[in-house]
């Protein structure tokens, strides 16, 4: 049959997976075969294919759970087949044989078997409805294969989010078609692929397909995805009465988020690049003599003597495990980025290329650098092979971990050469077009389990797929701009890719090209005079740099990078430095709350910088907006993206009373203020019913970090659980840390604590009642 000649690379890597369970049932739609395989009372996988063995083949990577089908039933009457857990039922809708088709329908009727199934959540209510599923028959990479997807219904109201990273600047996916790939070049900054999208209707679709993938969303009254390589139609639904409980579904699916280490919530200081171990140090030590916290130095590339060596340069890094030694005294870590890319001339290329463990052509030839932009030189591991992946991690181990570095910056995980048109070892480029992130973050995840079993891992990493949460990657939005544009599309960038499960995002604070914006047209809010990260003609650049601090001192991350000529806090000016100190200092103050907020993470897979949809679903109002944010259950941050302005319109959610943070006033919800905004504010609210821990000041996550205050935003009952434990190592693996849950009872204006605080405080004398305006 032609579709089993097609799907014959199909079939040999599915057979290298684990075999999988036997599915709930077959059926059988007049040649259209039809796999039901639930994962949880909320989680099924529908599996469509002509061929029995495609349709019950595991699924591809990224999931990693196992099938579970307790509680499950399956039956079938006049409607089809039914199957059915207390969370949903799943009908595969009756097809009566097929009738000779008239002449019109010889043109246009397609040539597939239908298959219809619908989606019911346990009150009975329609969550989904696929009406329609193709196999259109295309060659790619020389492989004769299909382009295959389904259509669904869409429900009136309902509105899509997630997809990965996608920075047009909107964050609702409704009547938008998203190119599902990562492209480094694409025009509005790079957008990753994260094949799973949630909706405000009650589930979650997570496409078990790795090629090129478009989705459009609520287009023309219809959900259409389509990918340029298959053989058979594969995905989940999941299902949830709240968006937490799809976010904690991904997580079963997929794998939990690990909790970072505490320096990851601190301030990570990065430049491209620090060309000597001098300059790096005397930033280190910038930030100690100045008194500002800092938790972490990045060492960028170009610290190789060549690339794809492996090593160190010690003309311009001499003593690296001195130089670490030296951050590690202060109070500080180490990120080192390390590439997948390996120059022709370097001492590992031939090896590599030898042993077939190079992204390479047809014919085994190694595909060497880029075809388009300039940085052309280099081959790409192919991380897709799981020796490849090991061998790199020794590599890393043997000439870089040694050297104390903490923590490593997987660049280029896209990957930066685009794989279309050639092979990996699991298959062709095309086929596994948007799988790189996953395996090639494998690498070091792994490689660090098992030869640092007691150090807790952490990976930066540009890109990203189903799962790669699992393996302790914190991602961000790439090489962006370092414009006002840019900014103003980070914050749609950010809750999108964070709505697709992803908790740990953030950008590089004041953009990564170098500083070259248009003139301003506003006069600017702040003095450039001292600065030294842009050229004079960029004069409102600090105002922007401060804007993008103070967003980022809200997401999840916080990361000070780009090219230019100085990035730490003091270079954007003598007027910027105490604003930016400021909000440092408060970021650092917050650690307390974000820690505990990460631990509720790893927990439940929930993200904890949330679009106001994922909080606030009996409020129209919230479905479409972009620029506003819960941060934790209290925050809702509305950072300032235009340039030269002192105020800006917030919307307070319905359904809750709001504190302004600055000023303790009081406002109901359900309403548009003007809110102000001066240079040294980031409009911020707390919902009332909140408590909030703060801590001390302290020079970084090393230090211990008792609590200053627990503040208490009166409205409703509340609690709150802090959490902590030593920040570096796995220990809380196995100890589960120390937590104390904190409770706020409304009626009697009083806060319980379940015990001693993590810190060893007694939470009495800290409380501080907001009591509002």
């Amino acid at each position: 049959m032609r579709h089993l000649l097609a799907a014959g690379t199909a079939i040999a890597s599915l057979a290298a997976l684990p075999a999988a369970a036997d599915p709930l049932a077959i059926v059988d739609r007049n040649g259209g075969i039809v796999s039901i395989e639930p994962y949880a009372s909320n989680i099924v996988r529908v599996t469509i294919a002509l061929d029995k063995a495609l349709a019950v083949a595991p699924p591809g990577e990224g999931p990693n759970a196992k099938p579970d089908a307790a509680g499950w039933s399956h039956r079938s009457d006049a409607s089809g087949d039914v199957f059915a857990s207390p969370a949903l039922t799943l009908t595969v809708a009756a097809q009566p044989w097929p009738k000779a088709p008239t002449q019109m329908q010889r043109y246009f009727a397609p040539s597939l078997p239908p298959v219809a199934i619908s989606v019911r959540g346990a009150d009975g209510r329609t969550l989904l409805d696929m009406t329609g599923w193709e196999m259109a028959p295309h060659t790619v990479n020389d492989e004769k294969t299909f382009r295959v997807g389904a259509s669904f219904a869409v429900q009136p109201g309902e509105h899509y989010y997630g997809l990965g990273q996608n920075q047009e600047g909107v964050l609702d996916l409704k009547g938008r078609t998203i190119d599902c790939r990562h492209n480094y070049d694409a025009p509005a900054g790079e957008s990753v692929c994260v094949p799973f999208m949630v909706t405000n209707k009650g589930y979650g679709i997570v496409w078990d397909n790795a090629s090129a993938t478009t989705v459009s969303p609520g287009l023309h009254n219809a959900t259409h995805w389509q990918s340029n390589v298959g053989e058979r139609v594969s995905f989940f639904v999941i299902t949830g009465d709240t968006t937490d409980q799809l976010y904690a579904g991904y997580a079963k699916l997929t794998g939990a988020t690990p909790l970072p280490p505490k320096a990851a919530f601190g301030l990570i200081q990065s430049k491209a690049r620090y060309e000597t171990q001098k300059e790096l140090l005397d930033v280190a030590q910038g930030y100690r003599q100045r008194n500002l916290p800092l938790d972490v130095m990045v060492l960028d590339w170009f610290y190789w003597s060549r690339m794809g060596q492996l090593d160190i340069d010690r003309t311009f890094f001499p003593d690296p495990k001195g130089m670490n030694d030296t951050l590690h005294n202060l109070g500080m870590h180490s990120i080192i980025s390390v590439w997948p890319r390996f120059e022709r001339e370097s001492r590992y290329y031939d090896f590599l290329g030898a042993k077939g463990w190079l992204l390479h052509d047809k014919d085994g030839s190694v595909v060497d650098g880029l075809p388009i932009r300039a940085d052309r030189a280099g081959a790409l591991l192919d991380s897709t092979n799981p020796d490849a992946r090991q061998w790199f991690w020794t590599k890393i181990r043997d000439n870089i971990a040694s050297q104390g570095f903490d923590w490593f910056w997987l660049d280029e995980t896209e990957p930066d050469l685009v794989p279309d048109g050639h092979q990996f070892s699991i298959g062709s480029g095309d086929r596994y077009h948007n799988l790189y992130p996953l395996v090639h973050t494998s690498s070091v995840a792994e490689g660090s389990a098992k030869d640092r079993p007691d150090m807790r891992n952490l990976i930066l990493s540009r890109a990203a797929y189903l799962g790669t949460q699992r393996n302790g990657a914190l991602f961000w939005s790439s090489d962006v701009q370092s414009t006002w544009e840019a900014l103003r599309r980070q914050v749609p960038a950010g809750l999108g890719f964070t709505a697709t499960g992803m908790a740990y995002w953030s950008s590089d604070t004041g953009g990564w090209q170098n500083p070259a914006g248009p003139k301003a047209e506003h006069a600017p809010l702040l003095d450039p005079a001292g600065a030294a990260a842009m050229p004079p003609s960029y004069a409102d650049y600090p105002e922007l740099f401060t804007r993008w601090f103070a967003y980022n001192s809200f997401t999840p991350t916080l990361r000070i990078h780009g090219q230019r000529a100085g990035t730490a806090l003091w270079e954007y000016g003598t007027a910027a430095e105490p604003v930016l100190a400021g909000f440092l200092r408060l970021r650092y103050a917050l650690i307390p709350y974000l820690y505990a907020l990460g631990h509720q993470t790893a927990q439940t897979g929930a993200p904890f910088m949330r679009a106001l949809f994922m909080d606030f679903p009996n409020d129209p109002a919230v479905a479409t907006i972009g620029d506003q944010y819960m941060f934790g259950p209290a925050f809702l941050v509305a950072p300032v993206t235009d340039q030269g302005v002192t105020s800006r319109k917030v919307y307070l959610p319905a359904g809750a009373d709001w504190y302004d943070y600055w000023t303790e006033r009081r406002y109901t919800g359900g309403q548009t203020i003007d809110a102000a905004a001066p240079i040294d504010k980031i409009p911020l609210f707390v919902r009332a019913g909140s408590i909030v821990p703060m801590g001390v000041q302290v020079r970084s996550t090393a230090t211990a970090q008792p609590l200053e205050s627990i503040c208490v935003y009166p409205g409703r009952d509340a609690s709150f659980t802090l959490y902590d434990d030593d920040g570096v190592t796995n220990a809380n693996r196995k100890t589960g840390g120390r937590t104390a849950t904190l409770r706020w009872s409304q009626a009697t204006g009083k806060l319980a604590a379940s015990g001693r605080l993590p810190t060893g405080q007694d939470a009495a004398g800290l409380v501080r009642v907001v009591q509002g305006k």
